[in-house]
């Protein structure tokens, strides 16, 4: 159980054999690269399996619907709003973009459309809600590789990776806060809140960090 809540209160993000010296390498070892990619991969999936159990999206799709909804945009477009938002909040925690930051973009919006038609849609709401738990701990196992590759976070990990230096708060802690913060927005915005939102916002927080443990002690 110690070992639990010592892993709760990771706040750094590990420096492993395979992960870039500077975040801002545009010329990453290969392995760096593949390490990335499936990391990418994993969290684009996962936010896909919670979006096919039909119990509520991940925080930042509730936010980018109510923006949708109010603006009557695409979902797609509305995220890519968002990242650029986020991205400005990145000036002040003097946060800069990598190679990383450019694929979070482009490669989970590819990954999404195509795993969409082919991933499961359960009927039972057993089933739902057990692929909503299992799609966060891939969101989280997802950000646990990109982020530990080093070579630039995603808009919303470079929030947080931010925020933690800025605040020495740890990452599970940050993560949980930004996440809650986005599902209220977006409610308020007309976002579709469910317990899959739930379960993500107050979970993603943990796996992440949990994650983090487990790259550092089986992919070093």
């Amino acid at each position: 159980m110690s070992l639990f809540f010592n892993i709760l209160k990771i706040k750094k993000i590990p420096d492993l054999s395979w992960s870039s010296k500077n975040p801002l390498n545009f010329k990453p070892k290969l392995i760096t690269l593949i390490y990335l990619i499936i990391g990418l991969s994993l969290f684009a999936i996962g936010e896909t399996l919670l979006i096919t159990a039909n119990q509520g999206v991940s925080p930042w799709t509730v936010l980018a619907q109510g923006i949708s909804f109010q603006f009557n945009f695409s979902i797609g477009i509305s995220t890519f709003i968002i990242s650029i938002i986020v991205l400005l909040f990145w000036y002040p925690l003097k946060q800069k973009p990598g190679l990383g930051t450019i694929l979070n973009v482009i490669l989970i919006s590819v990954v999404i459309d195509l795993s969409l038609p082919i991933l499961p849609y359960p009927k039972t709401y057993f089933y739902q809600i057990l692929q909503s738990i299992i799609a966060v701990f891939i969101v989280g196992l997802g950000s646990g590789f990109y982020l530990t590759a080093n070579l630039g976070p995603g808009p919303r990990d470079g929030l947080m990776t931010g925020l933690q230096n800025l605040t020495n708060q740890p990452i599970a802690l940050i993560r949980t806060i930004l996440e809650v913060s986005a599902v209220i927005i977006g409610f308020y915005l007309g976002g579709i809140v469910g317990l899959g939102t739930l379960l993500f916002a107050f979970g993603i927080g943990p796996t992440v960090s949990i994650s983090i443990y487990i790259v550092m002690k089986y992919f070093k």
